[in-house]
């Protein structure tokens, strides 16, 4: 080694050599003194040495890790656990350091026998704060595992999530997806024990808001997120759904798990039936027996919500001469859960009359804004329960939109139907909606006309 290099080549040469002694210096346990003395001596100053120190000391740990979980019951090779614990909490400032990942990751998928976990709470919680303050990248698997061994980070996840999701009072599908992507909680979830804690969050915030509509778009973006990453690794889907809702019917979690969309126009009112047929089944018998079991029903159901774009175009759109008792039921129940069967066939036959009213308002000629909002009003002539209003204007909303009879008068009649800002922003969910999911129901000027409608109620909040 030339202390004073004169070409190229020579301090190439020195700092192969430097390299060299770095990675032996590092493979055995010298005094830091020592090490210091003889590397200085060198011409080698420790700030350069340390990182080198560092990455084959992570080198070295990684590698003994892996023998450690390959060689699984042997006792006299596996690493101690009071040795992964220490490791572990020693990492805990260091976890940020990119030369520090191999070891994260191996730390957080290494798998031993031990009945209890091996490694610090602490090191977990800062990972996870590093993760979702996006200091560091981890791999799905390592993701997973984290949240998989520790629940108060799972539980950190999920609540991060809802603050992005729910902090803007706009709701947007396509931001929701995003969010929901990026969070890695989709993959995660194809892991039932990680699902179950996920969904039991979403159900405690959806009770917690009375059923509130950016909980369920949140909760149903979700579900098709999960469904998704589920096929791309291969699951099959009807099994993997009786796993994640064991609280629901198999036949019925099988129904739902079908795409509606790729149900061709025609072919769509069977299922629907099908699917009414199955949770009226459910609500009713089990009515008798324990109020529970009519939400469960109702919660596996939300988490499906195109079945509802399908009922409600099966509707409007039908040529029959009385709608289905089926899809009357089904919308009910999807806006009012909590309804009693009695109370439940009373607004069965106020929606029937409204539909029919709609359609005859349809066929007889030309549309007019007032005509509309007459036939809305309930036949009884009480005011209608909010949720209840909530479906009739779904109603003349998919009406306004999926007909050219109503694209004429369809800025008159919104402008009717917002007269409060909370309905505005319940159209504007609705559009939103239409726009994100409800392609395969209506026609390019639909669409269109829905961007249009979207952007002036979205300049008016």
């Amino acid at each position: 080694m030339n202390k004073e290099p004169r070409t190229s080549a020579e301090s190439g040469l020195n700092s192969w050599i430097r390299g060299l002694l770095s990675h032996v210096l590092s493979a055995f346990r010298f005094d830091m003194k020592e090490v210091c003395l003889f590397t200085k001596s060198l011409g080698y100053e420790s700030i350069d040495y340390y990182p080198s120190l560092l990455k084959n000391m992570v080198l070295s740990l990684v590698s003994e890790l892996r023998e450690s979980h390959l060689n699984g019951l042997s006792t006299q090779s596996r690493m101690a656990p009071e040795r992964m614990m220490s490791l572990s909490e020693v990492c805990v400032p260091l976890v940020t350091l990119p030369d520090m990942e191999p070891l994260v990751e191996a730390l957080l998928t290494y798998h031993g026998h031990e009945p209890q976990e091996v490694l610090a709470p602490e090191f977990f919680e800062a990972v996870n704060e590093a993760f979702l303050s996006e200091k560091i990248v981890l791999p799905t698997s390592s993701v997973v595992s984290l949240w998989f061994r520790h629940l108060p980070s799972l539980e950190k996840a999920t609540l991060h999530l809802f603050e992005k999701l729910f902090s803007s009072k706009i709701i947007c599908l396509r931001r929701m997806e995003c969010c929901i992507r990026e969070s890695f909680l989709p993959q995660a979830a194809c892991q039932p024990a990680i699902f179950r804690i996920v969904d039991e969050m979403f159900r405690f915030v959806l009770l917690e808001t009375d059923g509130a509509p950016e909980v369920l778009a949140a909760l149903q973006v979700f579900t098709s997120c999960l469904v998704e990453a589920l096929k791309k690794e291969n699951k099959q889907l009807t099994f993997a759904l009786r796993t994640y809702f064991p609280y629901g019917a198999p036949c019925l979690a099988a129904a739902l798990s079908q795409h509606p969309e790729a149900i061709p126009q025609g072919h769509r009112l069977q299922p629907l039936l099908h699917i009414s047929q199955l949770l009226r089944e459910a609500v009713e018998d089990c009515t008798r027996g324990s109020p529970r079991n009519p939400f469960e029903s109702w919660f596996l159901f939300v988490h499906f919500g195109g079945w509802v774009d399908l009922a409600v175009a099966e509707l409007l759109l039908r040529e029959e001469a009385e709608p289905p008792a089926g899809l009357l039921w089904l919308l009910v129940f999807y806006y009012s859960p909590q309804d009693g069967s009695q109370q439940r066939e009373q607004s069965m036959v106020e929606l029937k009359v409204l539909i029919n009213r709609l359609l005859m308002l349809l066929r007889s000629g030309p549309l007019s804004a007032t005509d509309l909002q007459e036939a809305a009003e309930s036949p009884s002539g009480d005011p209608r329960p909010p949720v209840c209003g909530q479906l009739v204007r779904r109603l003349l909303l998919s009406l306004l939109l999926w007909t050219p009879e109503g694209h004429a008068i369809v800025w008159e009649a919104v402008t009717h139907m917002a007269h409060t800002d909370a309905v505005i922003h319940e159209i504007i969910g609705f559009l939103d909606q239409t726009l994100y999911r409800s392609q395969h129901l209506c026609v390019e000027a639909s669409r269109k006309l829905a961007r249009d409608l979207l952007k002036e109620l979205q300049a008016q909040v």
